[in-house]
């Protein structure tokens, strides 16, 4: 027996509603500014890359089919958005480079800011960020065996 119309098999993605073309528009400027943001995060501490990039790859998803695959393949952000999709992996790596370009702006901002409580607030946040990121996995969750 066929099954209704308005239930897909699991395996098949839902329709996407169609955005108008405005709110497309915005989500495309949203994957540049984010990706932008991204690869300026690779040489400035304070910046993150990665969740720079998530976005966009999330916005290119819902708006450019050609950017989001162009990010997919990129030899330094594919791999990265890959890992994320399959079980939100952060490499070892990543978290400790993330931790001491964290903790180098921290130091930073402790001896330049003149407030020491936005600096300690600033400190807190990355904190608890450094606190999720370590909780994140490091390798791909083990799939099990094939059934037969």
């Amino acid at each position: 027996m066929a099954e209704p119309p308005d239930q897909l098999p699991p395996s098949l993605p839902k329709a996407v509603t169609p955005l108008s073309a405005p709110a497309r528009w915005l989500l495309i400027g949203l994957a540049i500014t984010s990706l932008m943001l991204g690869v300026i995060g690779l040489f400035l501490p304070v910046l993150p890359t990665v969740p720079f990039v998530l976005l966009s790859a999330w916005a290119a998803a819902r708006s450019s089919p050609k950017l989001l695959a162009w990010l997919e393949n990129h030899p330094a952000f594919g791999p990265m958005l890959t890992e994320w999709r399959h079980g939100g992996v952060v490499r070892r790596r990543a978290k400790w480079l993330a931790t001491l370009t964290m903790g180098a702006s921290a130091v930073f901002m402790l001896l330049t800011l003149p407030k020491r409580w936005v600096a300690l607030v600033v400190i807190a946040v990355m904190a608890c960020v450094l606190i999720w990121l370590w909780r994140r996995p490091e390798t791909r969750p083990d799939p099990g065996p094939t059934p037969p």
